[in-house]
């Protein structure tokens, strides 16, 4: 079973629906049984990155998802729930994340090296640039298209913790991990085939890790 962490700021149903399509259980849940219970999490995330924060910190379930990911459980985090498996956001201010990878989220400046404007957020499809092919989440995956809805991107990462990329007028880390530890910038439940394959991969994952 894969918990779908529900802290009131996440795509549930969307994330849901895609899990259904491809076979596998899961339950929507902020119990700290059920995420334990889990062979895998996935963490969401719609909205500002303080505000998820705070309700992550309100429920507790930062401690949480921190222990159970240093535990080997896998996790994805998608969108915003990418964002906030960092160690901090400059959204609103400097927020601390979860600090499971290295780096920080900052907004996109809105200008290119020219001067001129481009539209913010970033909203679209993006194709993907694959900078670690061999990883189990991107097995059969070949660099297809992604849908991106997000004002803020990450930086400062380490280079062998990005598994690929997108362009948006700066290179965009847009899957991203460490060991257990995987992120996702784009929608992979609103992403079309290539989407499904990597949500599937995910899956699998939390499955091997189980009978592993």
């Amino acid at each position: 079973m894969i918990a779908i962490i529900d802290y009131g700021m996440g795509n549930l149903h969307s994330v849901s629906k895609a899990l259904e399509r491809i076979g596998y259980a899961y339950k929507v849940t902020s119990d700290r049984q059920d995420l334990e219970q889990a062979d895998g999490l996935i963490l969401p995330g719609v909205g500002a990155f303080p505000d998820a924060m705070k309700e992550l910190e309100r429920l507790g379930l930062d401690a949480v998802i921190g222990r159970l990911a240093g535990e080997g459980k896998p996790l994805l985090g998608i969108c915003l729930g990418m964002q906030l498996l960092f160690a901090r956001s400059e959204e609103g201010g400097v927020h601390q994340g979860l600090g499971l990878l290295n780096g920080r989220v900052r907004r996109f400046s809105g200008r290119n090296k020219q001067g001129e404007r481009y539209k913010v957020p970033h909203m679209g499809w993006n194709r993907l640039e694959l900078h670690q092919p061999d990883h189990p989440v991107l097995q059969g995956v070949k660099g297809g298209y992604t849908y991106f809805v997000h004002s803020y991107y990450v930086t400062d990462m380490l280079p062998e913790e990005l598994l690929a990329s997108a362009f948006y007028h700066v290179q965009v880390p847009a899957i991203v991990g460490r060991d257990n530890v995987i992120g996702m910038q784009f929608h992979p439940e609103k992403s079309g085939p290539t989407g499904m394959q990597l949500l599937d991969n995910f899956c699998r994952l939390c499955s091997e890790v189980k009978t592993g």
